[in-house]
C-alpha cells in the first residue's frame, strides 16, 4: 500500500522523501513466495482441490508483494504512479480472498457451502479492487478500516471451519499482525528512521510477518 507523496530525491514542499528501504521487504518476499508457491503447490496432496487451492493462494500471495515492490521501488512519473498505486491496492483484497479461499475449500463442513462462500469472499475482493480504482485517494484511515473489515468476515462463519487449536492460534496470530500493521498504516506511527526505514515499512514487515503465519496453515492443509 501507499499513497503519500514521496520521491527518492528532489522531494518538494509538502512531499515526503521516500525511504531507501521502499519497496525492499516487499521485493524480496516477492522472491522468497514466488519459490515457496512453487514448492507448496508440488508438495500438495494428489487431489485437485488442494492443488488449487494452494495454486490460489500463492499466485495472489506473489501478486501482492510483485505489484508492492514494482509499485514502491521505482521513482515514476506521475501518470504510470497513479496506475500502479491503483494496481497496488487492489492487491490486497485479492490476497485476502486467495487467504480464505483455500482455507474454506479445505476445511468448511459442506463442500457446496465452501464453493459458494468463497464466491462471496471474491465477490467482496471486486468491490475492494473497485473501490482502489475509482477512489485511489480514500483516506488511510478508511482504507484500513475496509481491509481488517474484509478480513474478519470468516469470523462470520468460524463454526464452520474444521480446523485445530493450533491452527487457529497461527492464523489468529497472523491477523493480529495484519490488524498492528492497518493501524501503523493508518496513523504513520512508529516512524522510526524516516529517511531509511519509516512507518511504510514497519507495516510492510507486519504484513510479511502475517503471511508467513498464514502460509504455514496453508502448507498443512494442502499436504
Amino acid at each position: 500500500m501507499g499513497g503519500e507523496k514521496e520521491g527518492r530525491a528532489g522531494a518538494g514542499a509538502g512531499e515526503r522523501k521516500k525511504p531507501l528501504m521502499r519497496g525492499v521487504l516487499h521485493q524480496v518476499a516477492a522472491a522468497v513466495s514466488f519459490v515457496a508457491g512453487g514448492a507448496m503447490v508440488g508438495h500438495a496432496a494428489p487431489d485437485s482441490k488442494a492443488m488449487v487451492a494452494g495454486a490460489i493462494y500463492c499466485l495472489s500471495l506473489v501478486f501482492l508483494f510483485a505489484a508492492s515492490a514494482t509499485y514502491h521501488r521505482p521513482d515514476w512519473e506521475p501518470r504510470e504512479r497513479k496506475i500502479l498505486r491503483r494496481i497496488d491496492h487492489g492487491a490486497i483484497f485479492v490476497l485476502i480472498a486467495g487467504t480464505y479461499s483455500p482455507i474454506v475449500l479445505l476445511t468448511f463442513e459442506s463442500g457446496t457451502s465452501a464453493e459458494k462462500y468463497v464466491g462471496f469472499i471474491w465477490l467482496l475482493a471486486l468491490f475492494g479492487i473497485l473501490l482502489s480504482v475509482f477512489w485511489p485517494s480514500a483516506p488511510k484511515g478508511l482504507v484500513a478500516a475496509i481491509c481488517v473489515g474484509f478480513g474478519a468476515i470468516g469470523l462470520l462463519e468460524h463454526k464452520s471451519f474444521q480446523l485445530t487449536g493450533a491452527e487457529l492460534f497461527v492464523i489468529g496470530l497472523g491477523g493480529v499482525f495484519y490488524v498492528i500493521g492497518a493501524v501503523v498504516y493508518a496513523v504513520r506511527r512508529p516512524d522510526p528512521f524516516p529517511e531509511v526505514f519509516g512507518y511504510h515499512e514497519v507495516f510492510h514487515a507486519l504484513t510479511i510477518l502475517a503471511t508467513v503465519c498464514h502460509f504455514g496453515v496453508i502448507w498443512e492443509l494442502t499436504s
